[in-house]
This record gives structure tokens, C-alpha cells and sequence, in this order.
């Protein structure tokens, strides 16, 4: 990109009023590669928080990326908040990709590469090994691995292969002997997923680490017998897997089996990326752009000393022997509302009080306790429930097949458009519904996002409807590391809500009002902007005013500018968002009081609460929703209000510590850029990842969001 083309679109970037969700996702995981940086991980640490980066750029150019390629391919028009139209933003986003994929790079070369022996293990293509290694290593390469390996050759006789998403291939250019160059033909030989990512040898005092295509470069010559080899090329693609411009308006009968198709067309859609080691044949690369029509800012250029695809690196972070080297968390302690008598009856608790969990602080255990106890209780005569993402081997799968079995009504909303966890959901919800469960795979084009649970329960003449309302899913893997919100209640103004709004999930019901819930598509959007407008109401009337609010992104334009006049109206806004923020903060005239932090650190950041001050008359919600038009527009959401003292000032403490921390911290500055916060002087480290281990209620009853 030209540096005069570059200015105009940055000084038309700097005009908006609002920051590229793109160009802001980018920003979020700059933070996350900060993480790897920091010098007080280990080096598995930092090699897990790069995995992670690489991980999440995988995701965004198959959906962010895609979903642009897809206005482009379709001739669709698309303003970026940016101000900027589908093309120059492309060329932005692409330089933003490539000036990112250079830093990962540089950091594992400089920082990691040259510090992994000193950690007990290394890197090593097959030349470096000792004599018995490498015989070690062919004897591997030719039963287990040559069996798995399949040339495909493209030419004039023979159609181009399908090549696979995010798999590393090698592209093999060859001559037949005496032919003319204009006669060579290219190879592809893709890596099987099912094989490891390294060959691991186990040295007295070393763990050497050989890439799995190192074993097959130092052994390709067999699958190309009696042919010259010119070049061999190691590339990875990545592939679109977004498919908004193609969902139907009506879901029908055939609903699956149209997910099951798109499925397969992740597989096989259009390349969107080329990751390539340096030194490549350029005729091949020059026939590959020409077939996938893509230009050279999608092509990223890798060091043969670096390595391709950084998502391996989990098989050396997981390997048992440098367990103790990873950062260990202290033992989940009980909720604060939990009693102190330890009782283990969990029905008899709610019925005496509500529960507020704070995971992975809290454990997921009275959740699963709930659905397990009510799966053979023979009072209980109904489960319901929405499920987004469940554990591979669910437990909350087996007490829902159970109850069933049982003879309870069990109705399952799975949303098996859960993105990457649709076949998991999809198998999973078949098994519910052979048992006889009822179950419903989504609803028409929208996303069930929203986390709901009821037990209905009757003894002797009494019915109680037991609710679990929550921002996380209902996962026993991702409670361990997902930071999330989630009430445990009796209430029947909440069973009330909750029970309606199933009915409006399973059957034809349009509720009149709901009193503690807010739902999308329904109205979250406009009571939040209602909220938003009291609060710049008060500060006008000169009344105490304040709006603190956690989510995980802010997008939706109705809501940024609801904010704005907000903060021109006096009303002082803090928000905790740790990924995309499109909203500036700190623009003088715009957002003047509008602060913005960002929280990235060893849990990932999920939970939502919104706390508005309300003139003292305090409104604090939680649930599964942020700030963005698919959760208004697009999703079935839902915010439920916590009215009980202890619970509220729960919530509020955790804003509260979430606002002091400086450990995890990142302030977002006007420009979109954030700057890491540091203990100062008269400071002493807090981290809200080892804070929340230890805060007791008696501090919580004192807390001021101030």
C-alpha cells in the first residue's frame, strides 16, 4: 500500500466517530500476544498464549475475513465503521494482518526460540538429531506416517485437488526426466490432522521436538520415485467458513441437513489466506493466486527457522512432564452466599436462599448437582433447559439422558448453529431425542444464546420451579477457565420470567411483560438505551448518575451514541470490555467521561453485568448478552435483574475489583490503541485472576462503584 494511500485512510479512520470492529479485534489480540511477552511466565505460558493468538486469527479470517471476501465475491456494498468501502478496507485490514503476523513471528524467533533448552526441551529438524534419532525417525516415517500420505498431482489430465482447511501441505513441483520446464507438474501432499503435530523423543534431560513436516521433507523423495524434484513448498490455507450472506430467512423441516451442508462447505470454500514458508516456488505460488483469486496481501510469509501454524504448540504446553511449570490455580472456594453448614442438599438450599456464582472462583459443581439430583428425583417432574456449548464428555448430556429414561418431561433447546461446535451439538442433541426428550435445534434464523435452566419440582402439594439464569455455558471444561455469571434461584418472579420465555422458545407465546428479564430480539436494545437515558436524565437534573457495565464486546451503534449523549449530559462511564470496542472514549466533546479498560490474563473474561446508579434506586443485570446488533437483532439473549442485597453488591464488587485491577489491564486510548496499566507508586499489584480466590462478604457489603 502506497504511503500517501495509507495517510487517507488512516486520516479517514481518525474522522469516525466509532473504531472498526476488524481493526479493533486486531487490537484484542495484540493483547493477548502481550501476554506471551510478559516476563513473569514461564516459557509454556508464552507459548500457550501464542498458540492462542494463532487460534483466534485462524477464527477471524474464516469469519471476519470471510464475511468481508463475501461482500467482495457477492458485489454486496459494505461501510466499515471506519468510513471506509469494501475494498481500501481490505488493503487496511490486510496490512493491520500482515504487521500482526509479523510480530508473532518476530517474538517466537527472538523470545522463545533461543530460550526452550534452558526450559528442558527443543526444536529439531531431522539433520540435528544423533544417528539413532534419525533412524528412530525413518522407521516412524515409514509405518506410521508414509501409509497415511496421498500425492495428489494437478495437470492438464487431472482436476485440482480439493485441499483441506488448516491443514499444513507441502506443494511439490517436478520434472520428469529431459522434460522442459514448461512441462513440470505440481504435487500436493496434505498432513493428516490425526497425526501429531511433533514426533517426540525423550532425551535424559531433554524433550526434543521434531515438526512432524520436518519427519516428511527429510523423507518425500519416496512419494516422488524416479522424478526430479525442483522445489518443495510448505503452506497452510485458510478457508471461509461465514456464511451470513447464504443463511436462509426460513428454517425448515430440512433445517440439519442444511447445517450438515454448510459444514461441509467450510471444508471447501473459498481461501481467504495463504501462510507459506519463505523460499517458495513462485510458479506455484503464482498458479495458486491465479486459481483462489488472491492477491499478495493475503499471502504471509513464514521463516524456515520459524514454523507454520503456532496452534501446535499446544502438544508441548500439555505434555505431563512440564505440568508444574504452568501457572496453578487455587482450589475453587464456595460462593458467598453459600451456607456455611455445608448442607448437601441443594434443593433445600434454594428454597432457603438464592446463590450467586462467580466462576471458575466458584466451581460449576451446584449446577451439575442441580440437573443430576432433579435427573433422579422422583419429585421432580420436568427439566428445561438451552444449550450453546457442552463439554465433549458432557455430564449434563448423561443426567438430562437419565431423567428422560426416568419418566421426567425434558425439553432441550440446542443451538446447533453454535459455531465449530455444531457436529458435537448435533450428535448430542440426537442422543436426547432418541431417549425422548423433546428437543428443538434452534430457532428459525436466530441463535438461542441465552442461558436458562428449570427444574420443576412438587412435593407433597406444593410446586417449586427451581431456575438457574447464567452468562456462561453449561460447560464443564470451559467453567474451569471462563470467567461467568450465574444465579441459582428460587424466585418466583424470575421462575415466572424464565417459564415464559421458554414458552415463548418452544411454542407460540408473546409474553406481555416480563419483570426481572430483558430479552432480545424483543427489547433489550431499547430498555438499555432507556436505562442509559435516565442515568443522562439525572446528571442533567444535577442527580447522582453512573453507568459501569462488563461485556465482552461493544459494536451496536444505537448503544455507542446512547452513551455519548450520556457522557455530554455529565453521566461518568466505566466499561470493562476485553475484546472489540467500537466506541472512543475520551474524545473531547464526544466521550469525555467515558472510560474504557480491557481485562486479558489466565481466565478469559465472559461474564456480563450492566449496573446502572439510578439515583441511588441501583438496576444490576447479568446474563449472556453484550453490545452488539447480532446480540439485539440476531440472538435469543436474555438479562435477568439481581434485586437480592448481597447478590447486587456481588455484582458490584466485581466491576468494582475488575476497575482496580493493574495486573491484566488495558486502557483504551481515543485512537483505538490500549496502553497495559502498571502498579504505581503507591500501589500495590492487584489481580482480579488471584483477588477473587479471597474477597469475603463482608468486604462485598461495603463496595462503592464510584
Amino acid at each position: 500500500m502506497k504511503v500517501a494511500t495509507r495517510d487517507k485512510f488512516d486520516s479517514i479512520i481518525e474522522s469516525s466517530d466509532l473504531v472498526s470492529r476488524d481493526l479493533s479485534w486486531l487490537k484484542f489480540n495484540d493483547r493477548v500476544l502481550d501476554q506471551s511477552k510478559k516476563d513473569t511466565r514461564s516459557i509454556f505460558e508464552k507459548l500457550k498464549f501464542l498458540a492462542i493468538t494463532a487460534s483466534n486469527l485462524d477464527e477471524f479470517f474464516m469469519i471476519r475475513v470471510g464475511s468481508l471476501y463475501n461482500y467482495l465475491d457477492y458485489d454486496k456494498e459494505r461501510v466499515d465503521y471506519s468510513g471506509l468501502r469494501e475494498d481500501p478496507f481490505k488493503m487496511k485490514l490486510m496490512l493491520e494482518c500482515q504487521q500482526f503476523h509479523k510480530r508473532q513471528q518476530e517474538h517466537f524467533l527472538k523470545n522463545l526460540l533461543p530460550n526452550m533448552a534452558e526450559s528442558g526441551f527443543i526444536l529439531s529438524n531431522v539433520k540435528n538429531l544423533e544417528p539413532d534419532e534419525r533412524e528412530f525417525i525413518k522407521s516412524y516415517f515409514m509405518k506410521a506416517v508414509y501409509p497415511m500420505l496421498t500425492p495428489m498431482v494437478f495437470d492438464g489430465y487431472r482436476t485440482f485437488p480439493i485441499l483441506m482447511n488448516k491443514l499444513l501441505i507441502f506443494g511439490v513441483v517436478t520434472l520428469a526426466p529431459g522434460d522442459k520446464k514448461e512441462n513440470r507438474k505440481l504435487s500436493f501432499v496434505q498432513i493428516p490432522a490425526n497425526i501429531p503435530r511433533f514426533f517426540e523423543i525423550e532425551r535424559e534431560d531433554l524433550v526434543v521436538y521434531v515438526p512432524i513436516e520436518e519427519v516428511i521433507r527429510e523423507n518425500i523423495v519416496s512419494l516422488f520415485r524416479n522424478v526430479n524434484i525442483e522445489s518443495i513448498n510448505l503452506f497452510r490455507i485458510t478457508r471461509n467458513g461465514d456464511f451470513t450472506l447464504e443463511e436462509s430467512e426460513d428454517m425448515d423441516a430440512n433445517f440439519l441437513e442444511e447445517v450438515k451442508r454448510k459444514l461441509n462447505e467450510r471444508k471447501t470454500g473459498r481461501v481467504v489466506r495463504i501462510e507459506i514458508e519463505e523460499g517458495y516456488s513462485k510458479w506455484m505460488i503464482n498458479l495458486l493466486k491465479d486459481r483462489w483469486k488472491i492477491k499478495d496481501d493475503s499471502i504471509f510469509k513464514v521463516e524456515r527457522a520459524s514454523m507454520l501454524d503456532f496452534t501446535g504448540l499446544w502438544q508441548v504446553v500439555g505434555n505431563k512432564r512440564f505440568k508444574d511449570k504452568l501457572t496453578q490455580m487455587p482450589a475453587p472456594v464456595p460462593p458467598i452466599s453459600y451456607p456455611e453448614d455445608g448442607s448437601e442438599d441443594i434443593f433445600q438450599i434454594l428454597k432457603n436462599k438464592d446463590i450467586l456464582l462467580h466462576h471458575p472462583y466458584n466451581n460449576i459443581d451446584p449446577i451439575l448437582d442441580l440437573i443430576e439430583r432433579a435427573a433422579d428425583d422422583p419429585g421432580v417432574m420436568a427439566i428445561k433447559m438451552t444449550i450453546y456449548r457442552l463439554a465433549k464428555d458432557s455430564r449434563i448430556t448423561k443426567a438430562l439422558l437419565r431423567a428422560a429414561e426416568n419418566g421426567k418431561h425434558v425439553s432441550v433447546l440446542f443451538e446447533v448453529k453454535a459455531r465449530f461446535d455444531e457436529e458435537n451439538n448435533i450428535r448430542e442433541a440426537k442422543k436426547l431425542q432418541k431417549a425422548g426428550c423433546f428437543v428443538i435445534y434452534g430457532i428459525s434464523n436466530l441463535k438461542t444464546h441465552t442461558k436458562l435452566l428449570l427444574v420443576v419440582k412438587k412435593d407433597e402439594n406444593r410446586v417449586t420451579r427451581f431456575v438457574h439464569l447464567g452468562s456462561g455455558n453449561y460447560n464443564e471444561d470451559t467453567a474451569r477457565i471462563y470467567t461467568d455469571i450465574g444465579l441459582l434461584t428460587t424466585n418466583e418472579v424470575l421462575a415466572n420470567d424464565v417459564s415464559e420465555f421458554f414458552n415463548v422458545i418452544t411454542g407460540h407465546s408473546m409474553p406481555s411483560i416480563y419483570q426481572n428479564l430483558i430479552t432480545a430480539p424483543r427489547d433489550m436494545r431499547n430498555q438499555l438505551i432507556h436505562f442509559i437515558e435516565e442515568e443522562a436524565e439525572n446528571a442533567r437534573n444535577g442527580l447522582p448518575s453512573g453507568i459501569f457495565i462488563k461485556v465482552n464486546s461493544l459494536e451496536d451503534s444505537e448503544i455507542i451514541y446512547a452513551l455519548y449523549r450520556a457522557s455530554q449530559s455529565g453521566v461518568k462511564i466505566k466499561l470493562v470490555i476485553r475484546g472489540i470496542c467500537c466506541l472512543r472514549p475520551g474524545r473531547l466533546g464526544l466521550s469525555d467521561n467515558i472510560e474504557v479498560i480491557s481485562i486479558v490474563g489466565d481466565f478469559l473474561e465472559h461474564s456480563r453485568i450492566y449496573h446502572f446508579h439510578n439515583n441511588g434506586q441501583t438496576r444490576t443485570y447479568a446474563g449472556s448478552a453484550d453490545m452488539m446488533v447480532r446480540s439485539f437483532d440476531k440472538r435469543l439473549e436474555s438479562l435477568f435483574r439481581v434485586e437480592d442485597n448481597l447478590l447486587e453488591k456481588q455484582l458490584m464488587n466485581i466491576l468494582a475489583y475488575n476497575l482496580r485491577d493493574n495486573v491484566n489491564s488495558y486502557r483504551m486510548l481515543e485512537d483505538g490503541t490500549y496502553v497495559p496499566k502498571f502498579p504505581q507508586a503507591d500501589e500495590e499489584e492487584f489481580n482480579v485472576h488471584k483477588e477473587f480466590f479471597k474477597v469475603k462478604a463482608e468486604e462485598v457489603l461495603k463496595v462503592k462503584l464510584v
